[in-house]
Formats: C-alpha cells, sequence, structure tokens
C-alpha cells in the first residue's frame, strides 16, 4: 500500500485511541513486558550487581538471538535482495573536523531546562506545561545542550587530542562516498548500507529500551540524481512500511507522520517518521530523511576534497541527493517485541482455563526457531532425542538455532516455548522408538501433526515459512 493510500486509510477508519481495540491488538503493560525480557534472558540491566548504570541495556541469550536475526532480515532484505546496493562498516572514532563539516558541533543539540526547586534536567521540547514534571516548580531559561559524547585520543586531554563518539553512522557513510563508488563502480542510484553503534547524550532517556544514549542504527545512504529525490524518498518510505509488515507488525499501530518545518533537522529538506503505537503513545522508530545534498559538499568543503559524481549520459560532474533511511536496531527489537506479546485463554486438559503467554515473532525473527522435546529422561528415549536434536540442528531448512529441552513436563516447557516465541516444537515420545516418527507442534495454534523423522527437515522448512 502506498504511502498516501496507506494514511488515507487509518485517517478515514481509525482514531488513534480506537486503532488498537478495532484491531484486536491487546494493550501491553510495558511492565510485563520488561520482567519477561529480565526472566527470559532476553535483556538484562548493564552492570546490575552494581546497581546498575542508567539507560544502559545487556541482550541476553535469547535477545541476542533476536537482535541478530532482525539486522540480519535488514540486511537480506535491503542488500543483498537489491542489485543497487552495497555494505559499509565505518569506525566509531573519525577525525574531529567531520563533525564540524557535518554541522553536529553547532546544530546537534537540544534545549535543556533545570527545575529551580528539585534540580531535575529537562528537555523543553518534551515538556506539555513550562513546569517541573516532578515538582512543580519553576523551570530556568532553556539552554541548548550538544549531545554528543566527548572523548580524547592519545595520554593527553587537551584541545589537540579532542575526540567524539559519533550520534550517527551517516557521516562514516558520506566520507567514504568516494571510496565505495571508485571500488563498487556503481552507477546513480545506488545506496550504502550500514549497521553500527552511535552513542548520544540524550537528557532525558526511559520507557525500557525506547531511548538510551548508547545504541545501535540501521541506516541507509541511497544517493539519486537531483530531482528523482521526491520519488525516492515515497519509495523508500513504502520500502520501510513494508519491511515491517511483511515481518507481521501489526499495520493498525504503524503510521507515518511527516516532520513541520521548525522539526527538519539542519540537513533536511522532508522528513517523515514511521512510528509504533506503544503502551505510552506514538513513538519513532524510524526516520526517512531527505538530506539534498547538504552532507557531499558540507564534506567537500570541510576537507578540500571533492565529492561528486560524473554523469556519463550528461558528461557532467553532479552532486547526487540523499535519501536517508535510519531505523533504530534496539526501537526495533522493543516493537518486535510488543508486537508479539500476547495473552490468551486456553483451556487445559482438564477442561479449566489458564492464561497462556505467547511472543508470536514472525518465524524469521523468533531467537529459537525449533526446539526439541523429549517426552520423558527416560534412558531408553534419551539416545534417539539426541539424534533427533542433533538432526534438526544441523539442518538448512531451519538455518537457525535450536534448543533442546527435556526439564520439567511436556506442558510446561509447551508454555516456557510459547512464552520465548518459539514458533515450532518437536517432540520425541515412546511411540517414536517403534514407529520412527515425531510430533511437530504449532505455536500459535497449538495443532500437532505426527510425521516420520525422514520427512522432517522438510515439514520443519514448511512450518518456518510463513
Amino acid at each position: 500500500m502506498g504511502l498516501a493510500c496507506y494514511n488515507l486509510f487509518l485517517r478515514k477508519h481509525y482514531e488513534v485511541e480506537d486503532i488498537v481495540s478495532d484491531s484486536g491488538a491487546q494493550s501491553v503493560d510495558l511492565e510485563k513486558i520488561s520482567s519477561l525480557a529480565k526472566r527470559r534472558g532476553f535483556i538484562f540491566q548493564s552492570s546490575e550487581i552494581y546497581g546498575g548504570l542508567s539507560s544502559t541495556w545487556d541482550y541476553g541469550p535469547l535477545g541476542v538471538e533476536l537482535k541478530r536475526n532482525l539486522k540480519d532480515s535488514w540486511w537480506r532484505t535491503f542488500v543483498w535482495e537489491r542489485n543497487d546496493m552495497v555494505g559499509l562498516d565505518a569506525s566509531i572514532l573519525m577525525h574531529p573536523d567531520v563533525w564540524k563539516a557535518s554541522g553536529h558541533l553547532q546544530n546537534f543539540s537540544d534545549p535543556l531546562v533545570d527545575c529551580k526547586s528539585c534540580n531535575r534536567r529537562w528537555r523543553e521540547d518534551h515538556l506539555e506545561k513550562q513546569e517541573c514534571p516532578e515538582c512543580g516548580g519553576e523551570l530556568t531559561e532553556p539552554r541548548n545542550f550538544n549531545l554528543m559524547f566527548k572523548t580524547f585520543i592519545g595520554p593527553l586531554e587537551d584541545d589537540s587530542s579532542v575526540a567524539w563518539l559519533r550520534p550517527e553512522t551517516a557521516q562514516g557513510i558520506f566520507v567514504n562516498f568516494e571510496n565505495v563508488l571508485n571500488s563498487s563502480r556503481k552507477k546513480l542510484p545506488f545506496g550504502i548500507a550500514q549497521i553500527g553503534k552511535a552513542f548520544r547524550n540524550e537528557i532525558t532517556t526511559g520507557n525500557f529500551i525506547f531511548r538510551t544514549r548508547e545504541f545501535e542504527i540501521m541506516e541507509i545512504e541511497f544517493f539519486v540524481k537531483p530531482g528523482e529525490d521526491e520519488e525516492w524518498h515515497k519509495r523508500w518510505i513504502d520500502d520501510c512500511l513494508a519491511w515491517y509488515t511483511n515481518l507481521g507488525l501489526s499495520k493498525y499501530r504503524l503510521r507515518v507522520r511527516e516532520h513541520e518545518g521548525k522539526e527538519l533537522s539542519h540537513y533536511s529538506k522532508a522528513t517523515h517518521d514511521i512510528e509504533y503505537l506503544f503502551p505510552w503513545g506514538w513513538g519513532e522508530i524510524q526516520g526517512v530523511a531527505n538530506r539534498t545534498d547538504f552532507d557531499l559538499k558540507a564534506h567537500s568543503k570541510g576537507s578540500g576534497h571533492t565529492l561528486d559524481y560524473f554523469d556519463n549520459e550528461t558528461n557532467e560532474h553532479i552532486v547526487p541527493y540523499v535519501i536517508e533511511p535510519a531505523a533504530g536496531v534496539d526501537r526495533s527489537f522493543m516493537t518486535f517485541l510488543v508486537d508479539a506479546y500476547t495473552e490468551e485463554e486456553v483451556e487445559t486438559s482438564s477442561d479449566k482455563k489458564e492464561t497462556r503467554v505467547v511472543l508470536k515473532f514472525h518465524p524469521d525473527l523468533a531467537p529459537i526457531k525449533v526446539a526439541v522435546l523429549p517426552l520423558s529422561r527416560n534412558e531408553k528415549l534419551a539416545p534417539l532425542a539426541k539424534e533427533v536434536y542433533d538432526a534438526v540442528r544441523k539442518s538448512s531448512a531451519v538455518n537457525g538455532f535450536v534448543q533442546f529441552d527435556d526439564a520439567q513436563s511436556i506442558g510446561r516447557r509447551y508454555r516456557r516455548q510459547d512464552e520465548i516465541g518459539t514458533p515450532l516444537c518437536v517432540t520425541v515420545d515412546f511411540d517414536s522408538l517403534d514407529d520412527n516418527a515425531v510430533t511437530i507442534r504449532d505455536r500459535d495454534t497449538m495443532e500437532q501433526i505426527r510425521v516420520p523423522i525422514a520427512d522432517l527437515s522438510a515439514e520443519l522448512a514448511k512450518g518456518l515459512a510463513r
């Protein structure tokens, strides 16, 4: 669905407060999400045994798998499956003049106010009233606060050794434009993609991993001929929306919002945010900006090295315009986690009802693709269960992490796998010793089918291809 049609659909059929109820989606308690994330090994508070460090998080055994799958899906979609993209991995530390030329030293700041009563600090543009949200006290006049982390290179901490932790990955792409162009021999339009860490000394953090000071970005700088930029801007918004919805994200919880003039960054001609309806309201998960030729011209001037493109069709040098789709890995992680969280009432074997918690991840994202569950730890059953586990683990059809789980009852293990989002469970039971077959259980429907072990790999491939 195109951008205009998509937003028209939302405006015509849904008000913001009705989107969740009308779509059948559940309102999710953020505390439940953060509790599950820690209990099941998705996310831990950084340095927790020392009391933790505010707004820093560690990804646990399941979190690191989900994060890797998310980045792999993005890279596969936007780099491998296109013929107009290449990749880059630029360093975090760069020459300080990069940030002077890009405008970050002058413009990369937020308006900061202090409470005269409790001394809390706030971003002025995040306040609904001109009073302290904590105590209602009077606020100081706003002053600009640069968001970049300063550090020093070498043993001396003086002006000559100042460096900055990058607040975005884009500048590493721009300063390598000529290197990539010469080595890849790409023709316009083409893009350079990068996934990497960035750092912003945010004044206000919170909402779990939504706003942090250390984060990861999936970013593209797509170079086009001037005059073609607006059409490419629309196409990239549509392509980015499709990536989220193709991975199962609810379209009813997504919207595209255009920046107003005062919101636009110093380099932007136009910017649209893809936003998701979180428990606290709408929040940006991706920006798609038209950066025009600002960056290449700025670095040409700052470095004295011309960054342009020779157009063989017109026989002239041009400075390309740039469309920049940029998504936060951590915010995307949180978005898919919140969207997947589901509570269902199901009947037990004793005709009672209980609440089943399920993370309905798309199979491409699920941290564990398949769990192999022997019915018991019986010594006769164990060897066959291990054989099945080894075969599934090595199967190219699964192409992901496989878990062997033999602790507690089979019912408890199903619930545990549901709660961490495992799409398929393979149960090896005592009948397997005679019929050489196993049972595959589907996470979402809870339906079970019996398949010969010889056909297991093909059946798992079908089940994971959603």
